[in-house]
């Protein structure tokens, strides 16, 4: 049967990746291991995934929306023991292999759900993913690559941007220009590479808590001094306080502050809501929000 006559669709975001040069960079990023079990989302009509089963990798799963094309992968692919497929939508199937636990996973993103997708397979940072993959290397759309990886004061800093740099180390691969898709996409492209933290190394759950909410009440608005958006959190000379002692002043703007200087003023918050609890004057986490967490990853960045 195989992919004769398939047209790429749009409402799936396809767009099949030919360039040799990012395939076989993709493959290295994720470097592939005997013991490594791999989650391919999106496999397409299979070019990374034959690249994927010529590595030293002990399973590659993978998972693809698009019916019209599953024979063709099975045709390719089936006879590798290693090769499983499932046809579904990766943000609704379970991803649990059949032998076991997907160390690592690769994608090729339709860029419509990069947002939950990343909720998905990384979490959130009060939600994150236990246990987390060992590495992701996704193919994304340039805009969400920088976001994730941008640095404090660039304008692509975001609420994502701390978020993922708390969670894990963030890295570019390799720019992908519209030319080495077919059909090419109207945006540029890039290979980013997250190593998620241990689970040792993340936020104590009330800190990730407090953090989160402090990243959905600045960020709602970014272009406000945080003197302004962190108001209600308490007094002003208090702010001031908290401020000083996390190592920014309130006249700056959230896309001003390193990820860590989120954590030191939710520690910080936390600290004084423990001492007003102890002194029998619980105030809440005093943000309006209690615990509850924002939208999809892409939706405050």
């Amino acid at each position: 049967m195989g992919f004769q006559g398939h047209q790429a669709r749009k409402r799936f975001g396809q767009h099949w990746l030919k360039d040799q040069m990012v395939l076989d960079r993709i493959v290295a990023a994720a470097d592939l291991q005997s013991s490594d079990r791999v989650l391919e989302v999106g496999p397409g009509r299979g070019a990374l995934t034959e690249l994927l089963l010529a590595s030293p990798a002990a399973a590659v799963h993978a998972v693809e929306l698009d019916r019209d094309l599953v024979d063709g992968l099975r045709d390719r692919f089936g006879g590798d023991p290693r090769f499983s497929l499932c046809q579904g939508d990766v943000l609704e199937l379970p991803l649990q292999l059949e032998d076991g636990v997907a160390a690592k996973v690769v994608a090729n993103i339709p860029y419509n759900i990069t947002g939950p997708l990343l909720d998905r397979l990384v979490g959130r940072l009060d939600r994150p993913v236990d246990p987390p993959y060992q590495r992701l290397v996704l193919l994304v759309q340039k805009e969400v690559a920088e976001r994730i990886r941008a640095r404090p004061g660039h304008s692509s800093f975001s609420a994502l941007s701390v978020r993922m740099q708390l969670m894990a180390r963030c890295t570019t691969v390799c720019p992908v220009p519209p030319r080495c898709f077919q059909p090419p996409p109207k945006v540029q492209s890039e290979v980013i590479q997250i190593d998620p933290l241990p689970s040792a190394q993340r936020l104590s759950p009330a800190l990730a808590r407090r953090v989160e909410s402090l990243l959905k009440q600045a960020f709602l608005a970014r272009r406000k001094m945080l003197r302004n958006t962190l108001a209600s959190l308490a007094p002003e000379p208090q702010l001031q306080e908290l401020a000083a002692a996390a190592g920014f002043h309130l006249q700056q703007r959230p896309q001003e502050l390193a990820p860590q200087t989120w954590v030191a003023l939710a520690r910080g918050l936390n600290q004084g809501t423990d001492a007003a609890s102890a002194d029998g004057h619980d105030h809440g986490d005093g943000t309006g929000q209690g615990e509850s967490s924002s939208g999809g990853a892409g939706g405050q960045a």
